[in-house]
């Protein structure tokens, strides 16, 4: 609503600042309010008397200028005082002045938030309990630099936008006020009064708690976590080894979405907290063999249809499960059992909620004020402006702040892609072109750039993964080598190829042979992740295991045998929860795992061999060491069209480490006398057979080793006759 005027007194300059005081338009409020000289004026709504009380124990009675605007004189050399108010019902109530103490913010703090440089940002913005000039309270401060005025309302002040104005901090556009008594547990907005006269009512966009949705406050948080000992180890050795250890190290990913991962049907079918979910899922991992986990995002959502993609708080972890320290000791828990923690970060785009981060201050501030630019097709959201310094200063802070607030380890970037072009999912004359005519967003790869080598300066042990589905160049390769100085880049290439290939009848497979070789041919231009995510088992697409053609055994075989050919192929990586129990039902947000198909002999079956997958992945160096050069990779036989088998060795970097050959024969019969070349003779054994009793498979093998004798064959200086399972994969590595 339009706010109203007060009639402003002429020739009275006091008057004048009071009547802009009291219209809730006066953008320094301590010019007014707080002690001057030798008065005290103060601002109480619905106050009927005050009292200045010194700190000699003796009360100043106030004098009532206008409505509820008070001041006295009080002696001369008076620092320190409270307020005491009495309202029309007889409370007294008496508290700190607000309006007395000094701004929270320094100079350097503004130049640097000025300047997009403020790497810590969330050590100035937001609500942040502390203790000013003696005394405890929590600052709030807000960037909002088209705001006429900007007040702070809370349960501490009864939502009455009147009581708080703040203080504007010159040309910054930052807001700061400091409030007495104001501690953790407080709930709050920003009332922002907009240049066009409106009152707009926001979430803090520095939050670092907010309501559990539906509700829509903020939290006023201060963490009391103390991190575990082995926590504080891992964080040390993780960034000790650097970024270049994590190429050669393996990495297997488990992607969870928190509130479905397993929930509590005897209570309402509830999702599990932080603090049940880190009693159960490291444990889990652990079992399973993964070496990360890779929560969808954490950050606080409104819609949870989103599944976490369309963030409004961007600073703070969902209130659904627990509040963030609760999240911090989920983290904890999964370091102490080995297990690295990825958070899907979304920096490319944000929701239209009228309340959070859409024209926060009546303007296009953190987002284009040209739909062209600012405005999402395909998702109904608004594109962040990344041209200007303080939104980039927002994001790259707040990736810095899930790494050191919350000892993350990696921030998988989700939609990519979207950032990078104008065109993106925009037909012609609905985008617009960048300064040379191109369709590239400049000022998204400065920003991607900027963000990659900030987070690896502060945390070189960290990883940054990108989801990028294009051939943009060297997506993962460092910014002074012209790359957008990504870690990892997931293979959306190779999954599309892949599951395509799987999906087909094996009597038509022959014809699609290219699909499984093609990926060989890009797989060392970039430091992939090869993503079996979240996307492939939603919106009618099915789940993995009713992708595969066939009966119920063939559905599992060609999953067992997709997932052997996943694991062994150049690359880590990624599958999605439900994925390892062979789900039968496609995934839905609303509901739980189907953990009960664990009672079927198949399903088990499938989740043997990812525990066997992981653990001997983990045991192999010739699975990981090499994953992004090409001589760690050498087809055996790529060529064998008519068959449905394909054939390749895997080398390690270690001395002494053997190599390891897999053989995949994707059709549906038993291959029996398969000559297959090898690089070293005498016995093989088999390291995995997909097609092994215990993984519910049919037992066709090899009675655990077959022997390469001293013929040449495939180009190799040796050779063995082995034995293929049906739909099935076989790893061999030598015996000795």
């Amino acid at each position: 609503m339009p706010a109203r005027r007060t009639p402003q007194p002429k020739n009275d300059p006091m008057a004048t600042e009071i009547a802009r005081l009291l219209a809730g338009e006066h953008a320094n409020p301590h010019q007014v309010l707080g002690l001057h000289a030798n008065v005290v004026r103060a601002w109480r709504p619905g106050a009927t008397a005050m009292r200045v009380m010194l700190d000699d124990g003796k009360p100043c009675d106030m004098e009532r200028v206008r409505d509820a605007f008070f001041q006295a004189e009080v002696p001369d050399g008076t620092e320190h005082y409270t307020l005491e108010a009495t309202y029309e019902d007889g409370t007294i109530v008496g508290f700190e002045d607000p309006y007395r103490f000094w701004p929270t913010l320094g100079e350097l703090d503004l130049y640097l938030i000025g300047e997009g440089r403020h790497r810590r940002l969330w050590e100035a913005l937001g609500a942040r309990v502390r203790t000013h000039q003696g005394v405890d309270g929590t600052s709030f401060a807000v960037w909002a630099p088209s705001a006429r005025s900007v007040r702070v309302v809370g349960d501490f002040n009864l939502w009455d936008g009147r009581v708080h104005p703040m203080r504007s901090l010159g040309s910054s556009g930052v807001w700061e006020l400091f409030l007495p008594g104001v501690g953790a547990g407080a709930m709050y907005k920003f009332e922002i009064l907009t240049a066009d006269g409106h009152l707009r009512l926001k979430a803090d966009p520095m939050a670092f708690a907010m309501e559990e949705p539906p509700g829509q406050a903020s939290i006023v948080a201060s963490s009391s976590y103390e991190w575990s000992p082995n926590d504080t180890a891992w964080m040390a050795e993780r960034d000790a080894a650097g970024s270049a250890a994590a190429l050669k190290k393996p990495m297997s990913v488990y992607e969870v979405h928190l509130g479905s991962w397993r929930r509590r049907p005897e209570e309402g079918d509830r999702s599990l907290t932080y603090q049940e979910m880190a009693e159960e899922l490291p444990a889990y991992c652990k079992e399973m063999g993964f070496t990360h986990v890779e929560f969808m995002p954490v950050a606080e959502h409104p819609f949870g249809g989103s599944w976490g993609y369309q963030v409004s708080a961007y600073y703070a972890p969902t209130a659904r499960f627990g509040p963030p320290d609760d999240f911090r000791a989920l983290v904890d828990a999964l370091h102490q059992a080995g297990i690295g923690v990825i958070v899907d970060w979304v920096p490319a785009h944000f929701p239209r909620d009228d309340w959070a981060l859409a024209r926060f201050d009546g303007t296009a501030l953190y987002e284009h004020a040209d739909p062209r630019k600012g405005a999402h097709p395909d998702w109904g959201t608004l594109v962040f402006n990344f041209g200007r310094n303080e939104v980039r200063n927002f994001l790259i802070s707040n990736a810095l702040y899930w790494l050191e607030e919350f000892h993350i380890d990696g921030l998988r970037v989700d939609a990519v892609a979207s950032m990078l072009y104008l065109d993106y999912s925009r037909k012609e004359g609905e985008w617009v072109p960048n300064q040379f005519g191109g369709r590239e967003n400049l000022e998204a790869v400065s920003f991607l750039k900027e963000m990659n080598e900030v987070v690896y300066d502060e945390h070189p042990g960290a990883m940054t993964i990108a989801e990028e589905s294009t051939a943009w160049p060297a997506v993962s390769r460092p910014v002074y080598l012209g790359g957008l100085g990504f870690g990892f880049k997931w293979n959306m290439g190779w999954m599309h190829d892949t599951l395509d290939y799987f999906s087909k009848e094996p009597v038509y497979r022959r014809y699609h042979h290219n699909e499984l070789t093609f990926g060989l041919l890009y797989a060392f231009t970039e430091n992939f992740v090869l993503p079996l995510s979240h996307d492939e088992v939603v919106h009618g697409k099915g789940s993995l295991l009713n992708k595969m053609p066939g009966d119920k055994w063939q559905k599992l075989a060609n999953l067992r045998s997709l997932y052997g050919w996943m694991w062994a192929h150049p690359g880590k990586q990624l599958l999605f929860m439900g994925g390892e129990l062979a789900h039968e039902r496609e995934w839905s947000h609303d509901r739980s795992l189907d953990w009960h198909v664990l009672e079927d002999d198949g399903h088990r079956g499938v989740s043997s061999l990812v525990q066997c997958l992981n653990s001997v992945y983990r045991a192999t160096p010739a699975l990981y060491e090499r994953d992004f050069t090409p001589d760690g990779f050498r087809w055996i036989d790529a060529s064998d069209v008519d068959g449905n088998v394909l054939s390749f060795l895997r080398l390690a970097e270690s001395a002494g480490a053997p190599p390891l050959a897999c053989i995949a024969n994707l059709s549906p019969v038993p291959r029996h006398g398969y000559r297959i070349g090898l690089p070293v003779g005498g016995e093989w054994r088999e390291a995995l057979n997909t097609d092994g009793l215990e993984f519910g498979g049919s037992g066709v093998g090899n009675g655990g080793s077959v022997w390469a004798l001293d013929e040449t064959w495939h180009g190799l200086p040796f050779s063995a006759e082995v034995t293929l399972p049906p739909h099935g994969e076989l790893w061999l590595v030598p015996a000795a």
